[in-house]
């Protein structure tokens, strides 16, 4: 994606450096001090001559550093060379236990941060930094005992004199296992101790043709948030990128993943934030697909139960395989393309993927300075690096990086300037969890109402309920844009939630709902939405794309809006979070009915002891009056139909503009087991012999 590559890290200038900040200038006496902190950017830079030759022999004179055009006085000089000397095979001998007056503190089995270098220093000496990761929750067993293979066979016969190795997993949690270390007898330790086993799934079904029926029951997670989307395995991989961000060093972080499936509601802002983070801390992704080169059979091999059902015989279920295949690979391209690394796709020998990591990190220099601009607003600083006086050398290095973002107590009006530029910056704000949910209802014939609701975990909230705040505000802004990028719809709101009294109860175990709408026509669109709580200042960005169809010419089956699913129906005026709505958003929301509200789930999730709402509207375009319908629910695990609802027949609710009839079912969930299931809405018109199946993959927890 970039041509030029770069590896740029920012530190606290308190923390490290090699040479000292420029001293501040001394106020005269009674004059007001203006105090400002500085930071460190370092910048690696890999140097070839014309023969494509390392040029190990150049000294700070030799280069020149600017910043958005402004020149900077290099602060940090040191070259890192490193030998490519593979070593040779481990003569594996257990070491003596140690004398129990000198034994050292027992370590925890798991770690939470890498140790930092000593103040002063660059770090690792002349060492290469690689980071084994392993996807536990997203692998099936086969792939897991693959990849922890290809990692044994790296640490044994290719890893070189010059290489640290620390290893890491992650099933529901982030664990660091290992520091970087040269031994490879801890790191074979490590790996053999690791247990392949279904810890995770955290693939999950998406509810296409091509999911096989498994019937296995799905164990809770601790959140009901991003259960159907890679968010969580992304978060991870941001979380890891910062970890790394105490060490200056260039770092390759090998990631061991049967694939990321993108299922269609994921925030595509977590996936920039990911991606930021680890160009800001000079991290590489290099991902690894643990399936190696798929052979897939038309109906499946024998890895997984047949999807069964006519999609077999119509091509369907290899299709939709196909495409899944495809998708997940392609957010593995994602992460190596714009983080300076490379993706190890369809190859059986998935320790090479390490040895490209291996071979992408010769040996660079360091350098390092203290930026002359001092704001921290989050932009892009694009970075030049150039040699003097040396013609024909080679530079590798990024172009770049996003500054840091502060959340400090700003006045109204610098709160909604900040609001304004965190929505237009391209290094998106995660902090605060969401999950968004876009529907559509027809009002006209080129014109739909489209409700969006947001959710937002109580857990975040609950922080601002510890600070001592009897309430707080969120604010929400968004906005809408067309296949073609031009501004369609804004939102700017805000609603404000006690935190105080018995009706607030416990934060912790509730979610907060807020939603707003737009009127569009049909077609392609994207949505970014941002919110921040403005006592702790944490905001959170979701962006998405979404399509609305034209339901108003001629279709083979009949046309329906998109399928609401919900839990929850709730008095206007009895809502934890308040705001003021306009009017004619109540009037056009069809969610809206007698004063009452249907939440949507938004993330999929329900409970045994509750009752499913599902909201749907079927449309007869040419009708006066209203034509029979006649609707069901039914709840699938894989392929087989564990219930169904009694056929509901509709005979009146034709809307003379819309000309829509709305369907509406109440289904108690207590009789179906835990576990994931696809719930499929069928609406039938006898009358025009047309019908409409839409399926929803749910989650139900016990």
């Amino acid at each position: 994606m970039r041509t030029i590559t770069a590896a740029l890290l920012i530190f606290s200038a308190a923390s490290y450096a090699q040479l000292p900040p420029p001293p501040p200038e001394a106020a005269p006496e009674g004059a007001p001090l203006f105090r400002s902190s500085s930071q460190l950017v370092v910048v690696n830079v890999s140097v070839k001559d014309k023969d494509g030759k390392f040029m190990s022999d150049l000294k700070a004179s030799d280069f020149t550093v600017t910043e958005d055009g402004k020149p900077q006085a290099l602060r940090v000089f040191e070259f890192q060379r490193l030998e490519a000397v593979v070593l040779a095979p481990p003569t594996l001998i257990s070491r003596p236990p140690a004398e129990a007056s000198t034994a050292p503190a027992v370590k925890p089995a798991v770690s939470v941060s890498f140790a930092p270098p000593p103040p002063g220093e660059v770090g690792h000496k002349d060492k290469r930094l690689l980071v084994l990761f392993f996807d536990q929750a997203g692998m099936p067993v086969a792939d897991q005992i693959r990849s922890q293979q290809a990692a044994v066979k790296f640490i044994t016969g290719q890893m070189t004199e010059a290489d640290m190795v620390a290893v890491m997993t992650y099933t529901t949690d982030l664990n660091l296992l290992q520091d970087f270390t040269s031994d490879r007898e801890i790191l074979l330790s490590v790996i053999n101790k690791l247990i392949a086993g279904d810890v995770g799934g955290a693939n999950g079904a998406t509810g296409a043709d091509s999911d096989s029926d498994s019937g296995a029951a799905f164990v809770q997670d601790d959140s009901e948030f991003n259960l159907f989307n890679t968010d969580r395995k992304l978060a991870a991989l941001e979380s890891t990128a910062k970890m790394l961000g105490v060490l200056p060093d260039k770092k390759a972080l090998i990631y061991f993943a049967s694939g990321m499936t993108r299922t269609g509601t994921d925030n595509q802002a977590q996936l920039s934030a990911t991606v930021n983070a680890a160009v800001r801390n000079n991290v590489a992704f290099y991902p690894v697909d643990a399936r190696g080169l798929v052979a897939t059979a038309p109906v499946g091999d024998a890895t997984k139960a047949s999807p069964g059902g006519q999609g077999v015989f119509s091509g369907s279920s290899q299709r939709s395989a196909q495409s899944q295949f495809q998708g997940q690979q392609e957010t593995l391209y994602t992460l190596a393309t714009d983080t300076g690394g490379k993706a190890m796709l369809d190859s059986n020998d998935l320790s090479a993927g390490v040895v490209q990591a291996q071979q992408d990190i010769s040996s660079y220099y360091i350098l390092g300075y203290y930026s002359t601009n001092s704001a921290q607003d989050g932009k892009f600083r694009r970075i030049k690096v150039q040699l003097n006086k040396i013609v024909g050398a080679k530079l590798d290095y990024r172009s770049g990086y996003f500054a840091g973002k502060t959340f400090k107590q700003f006045s109204s009006s610098d709160r909604d300037m900040q609001l304004q530029e965190a929505l237009m910056l391209g290094d998106p704000v995660t902090d605060l969890g969401m999950a968004l949910e876009v529907n559509y209802f027809r009002r006209a014939r080129d014109r739909y109402f489209v409700p969006i609701s947001v959710k937002i975990p109580g857990t975040d909230i609950e922080l601002a309920r510890k600070g001592g705040a009897e309430s707080t505000r969120l604010d929400f802004i968004g906005q809408v844009r067309d296949a073609k990028g031009q501004l369609q719809g804004t939102v700017r709101d805000n609603i404000k939630v006690a935190l105080k009294g018995d009706a607030v109860g416990d934060l912790a175990k509730r979610n907060l709902a807020y939603d707003t709408g737009f009127t569009l026509p049909p077609g392609a669109y994207s949505i970014k939405f941002l919110a921040r709580e403005n006592e702790t200042g944490k905001m959170g960005t979701f962006e998405t794309k979404f399509t609305i169809p034209d339901l108003s010419g001629p279709s083979p089956t009949l046309p329906v809006s998109s399928v609401v699913l919900s839990y929850q129906r709730e008095q206007l005026s009895a809502q934890v979070a308040s705001a003021i709505k306009d009017r004619r958003l109540i009037t056009a929301n069809p969610l809206i009915q007698n004063n009452q509200k249907l939440i949507p789930s938004v993330t999929r999730v329900f409970r045994k002891d509750e009752s499913m709402f599902v909201y749907l509207e079927a449309y007869q375009p040419e009708a006066t009056t209203t034509q029979m319908l006649v609707a069901s629910v039914a709840f699938y695990r894989g392929k087989t139909k564990a219930f169904e609802t009694t056929p509901l027949e509709i005979h009146d609710g034709l809307d003379p503009l819309s000309k829509a009839v709305p369907v509406r079912f109440s289904v108690p969930l207590s009789g179906l087991e835990p576990g994931r299931y696809t719930c499929q809405v069928l609406v039938l018109n006898p009358t025009t012999q047309k019908f409409s199946a839409q399926r929803v993959a749910i989650i139900l927890l016990p």
